[in-house]
């Protein structure tokens, strides 16, 4: 299966949107679109349009390809909480952003790289598949005895870890402590218009 390997900054700008959620894709004519007519795209999208914008980002953002995008959405149908907040909390629960947000790499594609090389273990397990949902109480690590370079410049750069996970830098582990509410993720993505735009599909 084929996965997008181009510039992430382009794609940043295209959906005037920081998928690497640190903004820096945007500081430098981030109103505009990428190209050289990027400053000529201002025409107001429909509203399929602005659904179909609103579900790049978040599919984006967590760098999921549409197959697996939509399979994780009817799983959050399912559940019994807010569907917006249960897609949310599904996307979060995967293993390679698990290994994102605890600080083992900058990015998700880098944190999808440690997993697939089978670097990454779940209580104890190796698990090489970046897809993965954990649980809560499940606790992430570092499989060798003397961690990766990129591990460790990414942890002395100190990262931002949101409160639902914990991280020992010195054992190199991290555990998945709870479910994120609705305040600690990203605010810059309307759900509801992701919901509808599935509900017109599905």
């Amino acid at each position: 299966m084929s996965r997008f390997t181009g510039s992430t900054w382009k794609k940043s700008r295209r959906l005037r949107f920081s998928i690497l959620e640190t903004g820096d894709e945007l500081k430098k004519r981030g109103e505009f679109g990428p190209g050289q007519h990027g400053r000529d795209r201002k025409r107001k999208p429909s509203e399929y349009g602005a659904q179909l914008v609103e579900k790049q980002k978040l599919r984006e953002l967590y760098g999921v390809n549409e197959r697996q995008f939509r399979r994780l959405f009817t799983l959050a149908k399912k559940e019994k909480e807010v569907t917006g907040l249960a897609f949310f909390r599904i996307l979060e629960s995967r293993l390679d952003n698990l290994v994102y947000r605890i600080g083992f790499a900058r990015t998700r594609r880098g944190a999808r790289q440690l997993v697939n090389h089978g670097h990454i273990t779940v209580n104890g397990k190796k698990v090489d598949i970046a897809s993965y949902l954990c649980k809560v109480g499940d606790v992430i690590a570092l499989k060798e005895e003397s961690p990766l370079k990129v591990v460790k410049e990414s942890l002395e750069g100190k990262p931002a870890i949101p409160a639902y996970v914990s991280c020992d830098a010195e054992k190199f582990s991290g555990k998945f402590e709870r479910l994120p509410e609705r305040n600690e993720l990203p605010k810059d993505i309307k759900e509801a218009m992701i919901i509808e735009y599935y509900n017109r599909l599905l």
